[in-house]
């Protein structure tokens, strides 16, 4: 059998066999590897790619391959970013591709720099001031996935028979649920201490909203979830919504008690609508064993196995997080983002099965990026609801001329009717129409 697309390389490494797969996963073709010469040279197959030093027939796509795939550890690697067909490249190499594309696709979304000697930010992950992303300028593009649909036009200039998969455009909502509801079900303790603060504080009309929801008089500010149901129903939308659930509370972990009726009473309502995950608490990266009892707590209420997760804060490090996920039995994992600022941490707009760099080998982990949350807008990048509005229709337009998948993450919180959130809500209902509208049929 004739294979789809045939890659030469003198020496097949699983760096490489990762990213063939991958192309193969993307494209919807086939991308064979060889390390024979000869068998390539008297292949019939009409597209071949060949990832050496030097040409060796006329109408292959030659791509001199940088040594980086052909590794196997990790150390500094000089990024020199060059503009290429409009968009910023890097690995700048002779040949038809213009540049490595295989090894900068690798780079970025193995999450390279990750495993190098980098800056801390505040809570202790990854800073996003250290990506070449950043850096370079290119947070906010998919960058792989625009290099992947420029290399898609030389595939099909060398054989014009491909029938290469294009997918659609994929909006994907997800929630986290760090706090069910703002003054509701907290507790005795817990209510008489922030009402007592807010007494000695003098703020008179949030107190007097708090009795007013304790009293049973008014709505809770966070308790969005109707509205939310209505807004799925108009425009058909299948959200995630993930849980915090930690077994013990602290700085970063103060969701509602797991003991509290209500909440597992929620937790199952929402179950029975859409789908749920774990959003593991801050402490699991202190003690990886709390994670198994948050997941196995959550299976306990919901009657089924959970086997997606995002990180709670975004709160990750590679590569020990995500092998605590593999063996925790965690197959999809939605933390491949920033805490910090919008865009697209490893450049890509498509899920892909994570790469552990240090045991050198691809996984079971599918890993779905996000690059939009509604905390990183509002407290660290400080937009208000028009400027937020504009830079989601900016990653709307981007993601969809890529036909990539687009992951954003709310809180309820800032769909409810806290006045810290006003018009963040009226945003989230212009963004779904303006998803909608995307994503019709266009002549």
């Amino acid at each position: 059998m004739i294979p789809a697309v045939l890659i030469y390389s003198h020496t097949i490494t699983p760096r490489l066999k990762y990213i063939a797969d991958f192309f193969s996963f993307y494209y919807g073709l086939p991308f064979h590897l060889t390390s024979s010469e000869d068998g390539y040279r008297s292949s019939e197959c009409k597209c071949k790619i060949n990832y050496g030093y030097q040409r060796l027939e006329p109408g292959e796509i030659w791509i001199h391959s940088h040594v980086l795939l052909f590794e196997t550890q990790e150390r500094p690697v000089k990024i020199d970013c060059f503009v290429h067909n409009g968009f910023k490249a890097f690995f700048k190499a002779e040949g038809e591709a213009g540049f490595d594309i295989l090894a900068a696709v690798f780079f970025l979304m193995v999450r390279y720099e990750e495993y190098l000697p980098h800056q801390k930010d505040a809570y202790g992950r990854f800073a996003y001031q250290n990506s070449v992303a950043y850096k370079e300028g290119f947070l906010s593009l998919p960058l792989v996935n625009i290099w992947l649909e420029d290399f898609r036009n030389l595939l099909s200039e060398r054989d014009p028979s491909f029938r290469m998969n294009k997918q659609q455009f994929v909006f994907l909502p997800t929630y986290d649920i760090d706090m069910a509801w703002s003054y509701r079900n907290k507790g005795f303790l817990r209510n008489l201490g922030s009402l007592l603060l807010l007494f000695f504080t003098g703020r008179w009309n949030t107190l007097g909203r708090r009795i007013s929801v304790l009293r049973g008089k008014s709505k809770d500010p966070f308790d969005a979830y109707e509205w939310m149901d209505d807004l799925h129903k108009i425009y058909d939308l299948h959200p995630l919504y993930f849980f915090l659930v930690a077994q013990r509370t602290g700085k970063y972990d103060r969701n509602i008690s797991i003991n509290n009726p209500e909440f597992i009473e929620l937790i199952r309502e929402l179950d029975q609508k859409y789908a749920l995950a774990l959003h593991p608490s801050w402490a699991t990266g202190e003690f990886p064993s709390l994670f198994k009892e948050e997941k196995s707590w959550l299976e306990s209420i919901i009657e089924k196995q959970v086997d997606a997760s995002r990180q709670h804060y975004i709160n990750f490090e590679l590569p020990s997080t995500y092998r605590h996920l593999i063996e925790a039995g965690i197959k999809h994992d939605y933390s491949m983002g920033y805490g910090s600022i919008n865009g697209f941490r490893a450049s890509v707009a498509t899920p892909f099965y994570w790469y552990d760099l240090k045991a050198e080998k691809q996984t079971t982990l599918m890993i779905h990026p996000f690059c939009f949350m509604d905390a990183n807008s509002f407290y660290e990048q400080q937009q208000d609801p028009a400027k937020t509005i504009q830079e989601l229709k900016l990653y709307i337009e981007t993601v969809r001329s890529v036909h990539g998948t687009m992951i954003t993450i709310w809180h309820n919180s800032f769909l409810g009717s806290d006045p810290a959130f006003y018009g963040w809500k009226e945003i989230y209902k212009e963004f779904i129409g303006e998803v909608a509208a995307s994503s019709a049929p266009r002549n």
